[in-house]
């Protein structure tokens, strides 16, 4: 047994860290409270626990690759350096400007993300260069150097360099670094034409600003992991997961941590896209809910949909416009506070609201007996039968019914004259529904009907609440994997090491430049692959082009994939066909007499995608073996249903049961409601189908 074959993924969620280790094939998993003061001390916890039931040593460990929230933590908490933005005289304000639009149209008392930096963090110098790249002012490096002596001297520890228009030209924000070093080397610098080189100055300056504000605290972070497991004695390389699905080196992490922001979600949506790619399914529904937060994503013909914008921090959870704005390669998702740990109130109109506000693991949901007062999702879902309170996350974690009862009562039932039971109905209902919409909207905007899609659930809560959520969705299949608790850290082992680079460049196709575009994309192919190579020595890479398009005068452009021969030999005709086909298909129609426009090129360094076998489906089937006998509460029905009990590991391939059952494991339960039937498949997969209505 090599060292090669020995794997850890580790995925630090807002409640749980799991902690996977494949072993030749096999795979050993745990659960552990996640600990925010020192969140590497969960991990080397974990990293014993697995260990041990592999029968192997830390040092056996040949390759860790690591996902985590901190990222997005550090943002939507505040939690940075002392970090200060230099930018173009004229420019301190964008920021705090934002677009000047309205996503809440009539809300009176509308609130706008404070910006991450204050006023007198921003600082300006003279210059400028115009939209073609050119000098219109120069710097004076003078000038940036009696800048930079009064940021040393206020005591700043990260600098973010965002000036106009530097993606087309670097020149000024290299000289601005250049002082920076001189003059402050122990400060951290961040530059706009390195971490997102694209147009649009809001989005560029926030996502350099936001890289700045972390980078002290991941690079502290990510340096004292390194050493605690060297310590331990695993000396491995590790690698993080990136927001793009791909993974990088952690010293590329450290540069660049904001493509660490959504790294976990990532994660899960590349366990998706490997098992619809064992089933030969190419259209999925990912549905990922953990402690803090559910995940939905699309994943057509076994590739996850991807994005060059996101936000985070939304002052107004499902209201977009209302977060920062990152613009960085990210796995396309809708992201809602509906997780096992959100919790519950009464709002002014008496009306039950879930999230986005979760117990997290301090004090955790009241079940826990760790403090927590406020309902939980979990503490629903365990009144209402679905959670063995003795053998939640593998026993390790003793359920309080009682605890659970008395916040729902307390928080819910007094306000809303209900008892326990029918509060957590509820409160389940509704968090189940607004997971549901947060699905048909998404789905809505990317032009898709949910009808025909396959579910695929995984996350520690998911498999709880997915049938409930096919119901309402009229999704007829869903598939729940072996290792679903922790579906998100067993992903990070299925990812390609990748690095998407992206890079501003204007034309239309009535001025079209060959040249230009076949310079642009060899150019953003070689640093992508460079970012690869860094982790990966030998293996073949392979290059995915795209550029995004518009017609004249439209805010926001789509992206059109080409090929190899498409990006290197390119004709203004190819590039017109392509983009009407793709914009026909989103919107229905195209526009004619207008001119079109090209505004970024992108291209993603990748090692090839682990080639997965298809699994043979069951032909043969067998009753699964009954262990024991429960009741849970059926939504649909409005009752409590009795039923039997099945523990996953005595489900064999082509076992089948039919609902009302519960399956249960260590990381998490499976709710069968009386519409469903299921089948255990080769892989360990339990396929979950709706009953066919008899006539």
């Amino acid at each position: 047994m090599g060292k090669d074959s020995i794997r850890m993924g580790v995925d630090i969620g807002g409640t749980f860290t799991d902690v996977v280790l494949e072993v030749d094939g096999a795979t050993f998993s745990t659960k552990v409270l996640t600990t925010y003061i020192a969140p590497e001390n969960a991990i080397i916890d974990g990293m014993h626990q697995v260990c041990a039931k592999a029968g192997v040593t830390p040092s056996d460990v040949g390759q860790i690759i690591h996902g985590t929230t901190l990222a997005t933590n550090a943002l939507i908490e505040r939690r940075g350096a002392k970090t200060a933005l230099i930018t173009t005289n004229g420019f301190r304000d964008v920021i705090e400007m934002r677009t000047e639009s309205r996503f809440e149209q009539y809300d009176l008392n509308l609130e706008l993300p404070e910006p991450l930096l204050p006023r007198q963090s921003r600082f300006t110098v003279t210059e400028r260069m115009d939209a073609t790249g050119a000098v219109l002012i120069a710097l004076d490096r003078s000038e940036v150097e009696t800048l930079v002596d009064q940021i040393a001297a206020a005591g700043y520890q990260s600098i973010a360099v965002g000036l106009i228009h530097s993606y087309l030209n670097a020149a000024h924000e290299q000289m601005v670094r250049d002082v920076i070093e001189a003059k402050m080397p122990d400060a951290m610098v961040s530059l706009s034409c390195e971490v997102s080189p694209q147009m649009r100055e809001y989005e560029r300056f926030n996502t350099v600003v936001a890289n700045a504000y972390i980078k002290p605290l991941m690079k502290s972070y990510l340096g004292r992991l390194k050493g605690r497991l060297e310590d331990e004695g695993a000396t491995c390389s590790v690698f993080l997961m990136h927001s793009g699905g791909g993974i990088i080196s952690i010293e590329s992490a450290a540069d660049f941590p904001v493509r660490l922001v959504e790294s976990g979600p990532a994660g899960g949506a590349v366990f998706a896209a490997n098992i619809a790619a064992r089933f030969g399914l190419d259209k999925v529904l990912s549905f990922d809910m953990g402690g803090t937060t559910a995940k939905i994503c699309l994943i057509k013909n076994q590739t996850p949909k991807t994005s060059r914008v996101f936000e985070v921090a939304r002052t107004y959870r499902f209201k977009k416009g209302s977060g920062m704005p990152i613009s960085i390669p990210v796995i396309d998702m809708v992201e809602i506070g509906a997780g096992g740990g959100s919790l519950a109130h009464v709002d002014a109109m008496r009306q039950i609201r879930v999230g986005p506000e979760s117990a997290g693991s301090e004090p955790g949901p009241a079940c826990y007996g760790r403090g927590g007062e406020k309902p939980a999702v979990t503490d629903a879902d365990l009144v209402l039968g679905k959670l063995d309170p003795d053998n939640f996350a593998g026993g390790s974690i003793q359920l309080h019914e009682k605890d659970s009862r008395a916040a729902l009562e307390n928080v819910l039932g007094k306000t809303l004259d209900m008892d326990a039971r029918t509060a957590a109905f509820g409160l389940a209902e509704v968090v189940d529904e607004n997971m549901a919409n947060a699905a048909r909207v998404h789905a809505v905007e990317n032009g898709e009907d949910l009808s025909d899609y396959t579910m695929i659930a995984f996350g520690g809560a998911a498999p709880l609440h997915a049938a409930r959520l096919c119901e309402k969705l009229g999704i007829d299949r869903c598939l729940i994997p072996p290792g679903a608790g922790v579906g998100s850290a067993i992903g990070f082992l299925r990812a390609p090491f990748s690095f998407e680079a992206n890079r501003s460049a204007y034309m239309t196709l009535g001025t079209f430049d060959p040249d230009a575009i076949t310079t642009l994309l060899s150019e953003l192919q070689q640093e992508s692959t460079a970012f690869v190579r860094n982790c990966d020595a030998t293996s073949e890479i392979l290059s995915e082009f795209k550029v995004y398009m518009r017609y004249t005068g439209q805010g926001w452009e789509i992206p059109i994939i080409l090929t190899q021969d498409q990006a290197m030999n390119p004709d203004a005709a190819t590039f017109l066909k392509l983009f009407e086909a793709d914009y026909a298909k989103l919107f229905g129609r195209t526009v004619e007499g207008l001119d079109i426009e090209i505004t970024v090129g992108s291209v993603n360094a990748t090692t090839p995608p682990e080639q997965v076998a298809r699994v043979a489906q069951n032909s043969d089937s067998s009753v699964a073996v009954i262990d024991g006998k429960c009741s849970f509460f059926d939504a649909a029905k409005a009752e409590f249903v009795s039923a039997y009990r099945h523990d996953r590991v005595n489900m064999k391939p082509g076992s089948t049961a039919a609902g009302p059952i519960i399956i249960t494991e260590d990381e998490t339960t499976i709710i069968v409601p009386s519409s469903r039937n299921t089948l255990c498949q080769p892989d360990g997969c339990i396929d979950m189908t709706a009953k066919k209505e008899t006539t």
